[in-house]
């Protein structure tokens, strides 16, 4: 097994409702570590930059909007897949596609305000940290 870090996103709908511990809870339960972190309000530039990749979809400027409207947790989560245990954890985009026990069966309030975001890919990963993240804030 290999030792990987991602980036996890704690999103607005999670920060106001208070569950930033209740969302870490489910991913320290999983065995990833948090090994950087730091509660950030979003601009737009920065929103529209993170997620150019969908500036051509129809939920895109939604999306940035959402994503600025309030407080966000960006964290790198390291563990043994921890990619792909991070997007297990997560569960479904759709709550309603999410199985029982996953961040999003449990705290999601729709698709959009799904509560978490991460990463996709190794490489998505490797950049969505560098979008957030220095080397020296990473202290795992």
């Amino acid at each position: 097994m290999t030792v990987e870090r991602t980036l996890s996103i704690i999103k607005p709908d999670a920060t106001r409702r208070n569950l930033t511990g209740a969302v870490n809870k489910c991913f320290e339960d999983a065995g990833l570590r948090i090994v950087a972190q730091k509660r950030i309000k979003l601009s737009k530039s920065q929103a529209e930059d993170f997620y150019a990749v969908h500036k051509e979809r129809p939920f895109y400027s939604d999306l940035c909007d959402f994503m600025t409207s309030g407080p966000v947790v960006v964290q790198v989560l390291e563990g043994e897949n921890a990619i792909a245990k991070n997007r297990e954890v997560m569960g479904a985009t759709n709550p309603d596609d999410a199985a029982e026990g996953t961040i999003r069966k449990l705290f999601a309030e729709n698709v959009e305000a799904n509560s978490v975001h991460g990463s996709d890919s190794a490489e998505n990963a490797a950049m969505e940290i560098k979008f957030y993240f220095k080397d020296d804030e990473i202290v795992g």
